[in-house]
């Protein structure tokens, strides 16, 4: 899979068409905050901010109708609910927030194709998510939302979700502190955390166009071809040699149930990390569009270099391997099994880590941060190349 193949599908794992139109926006109080920051327009407190941000499950859903038609399994519109939701909060979450959050959903259907029961599994998918993270501690509900019948415009179903939240400005991270001396701290996106009931491959919820076509056989292009766009190019559509009730070897989950793992949520691992070490955080990044390269989004007059990303998870290598694509553009397009990273100094990268294993996520120190004109990422892959972005 190169940029070419990707491109030739529809979409764009940079999404430099996006960057581009709205790089002359207003880009909040905190410009470098992971997500957009403006004043308190709820409370009216200068001592106050307030976020909105909009995020879904993205293509994922097409899969999820897919496998729900393959098997009958409507657990798996749970996991798309979880999807929309986690996209939202651990985005949030990078800039700090992490409590008082509300959040809205909205579902778009092809009425023909999706019936009330999935609408029904999906909105009871967020209340059951929701209220898992309020056990969890994490003060968030929901605002309700919108469901529209779209047939004229979506082939199966669109998730997504919009979330609201009001904080303290003195608790914003700013990732334009992320500067040189620092070190970067890896969190695993895949595995199963003491929070979460099975194993999850990591794959989270990008770059699923490319994982779908990749990997699953053709045989779905002339079952499900409300599931793709036509005017891909025709062995680019479902060229792999995976069916998605498919055993994977030493896993407990098929190959369709791989790809649809939940979005994993950090938030009860944020929460314990900025109680305790919030002035200590230069910066988070949640490794979702643009992968392991996300932080070239943020850097200024710093190059960061991963020398010490562990090696990718099975389900990424799966990938690797049957679009024949190159390490370069795997980091471009997937978070690789580590979704989450933080830059800090290394002592505080060691208490990171120690807290981590209390939730049954593996973590790794997996770089570090130099001086530089401009910004740049350096990550030496597998086979010890640098690759340079």
């Amino acid at each position: 899979m190169n940029s070419d193949r990707y491109q030739q599908r529809g979409v764009s794992s940079g999404k430099e068409d996006v960057h581009k139109a709205i790089a002359g926006l207003d880009k909040g109080i905190v410009p470098g905050a992971f997500c957009k920051i403006l004043p308190d327009l709820v409370g009216g407190s200068p001592n106050h901010a307030c976020i909105i941000h909009a995020d879904g499950a993205g293509t994922k859903s097409s899969l999820a109708w897919m496998y729900w038609k393959e098997t009958g399994d409507l657990s798996v519109w749970e996991g798309i609910a979880q999807d929309a939701i986690v996209m939202n909060t651990d985005d949030v979450a990078c800039a700090g927030a992490i409590q008082d959050m509300v959040i809205s959903s909205t579902i778009g259907r092809n009425k023909r194709l999706v019936p009330g029961e999935i609408l029904q599994a999906l909105i009871q998918g967020t209340e059951k998510f929701l209220e898992r993270l309020r056990k969890l501690g994490i003060t968030i509900n929901s605002g309700g939302g919108e469901t529209a019948d779209l047939g004229d415009l979506v082939r199966t179903v669109v998730v997504d979700s919009t979330l609201v939240c009001r904080m303290k400005r003195e608790d914003i991270i700013d990732n334009h502190n992320i500067g040189p001396g620092l070190v970067v701290v890896s969190f695993s996106s895949y595995g199963q955390a003491s929070y979460e009931d099975a194993y999850n491959s990591g794959i989270g919820s990008n770059g699923l166009t490319g994982a779908r076509h990749e990997l699953f056989s053709s045989a779905y292009k002339t079952l499900y071809p409300d599931t793709y766009e036509h005017g891909t190019p025709s062995d680019l559509v479902y060229c792999g040699p995976w069916k998605i009730t498919d055993p994977v070897p030493g896993q407990t989950l098929d190959m369709g149930k791989m790809v649809l793992s939940p979005t994993r949520t950090y938030l009860p691992l944020l929460v314990e990390i900025l109680k305790q070490y919030r002035p200590k955080i230069k910066g988070i990044i949640h490794n979702s569009g643009g992968g392991q390269t996300k932080c070239l989004n943020f850097l200024r007059h710093t190059k960061v270099v991963k020398d010490k990303l562990p090696p990718a998870p099975f389900l990424f290598q799966e990938i690797k391997k049957c679009a024949g694509a190159s390490w370069q553009e795997m980091y471009k397009t997937y978070n690789m099994g580590y979704r989450l990273e933080i830059y800090t100094d290394e002592t505080t990268a060691i208490d990171l880590m120690r807290l981590s294993a209390d939730f049954n996520i593996d973590s790794y120190i997996t770089g570090y941060t130099l001086p530089h004109p401009d910004k740049a990422l350096d990550i030496v892959d597998p086979d010890g190349k640098i690759l340079s972005y």
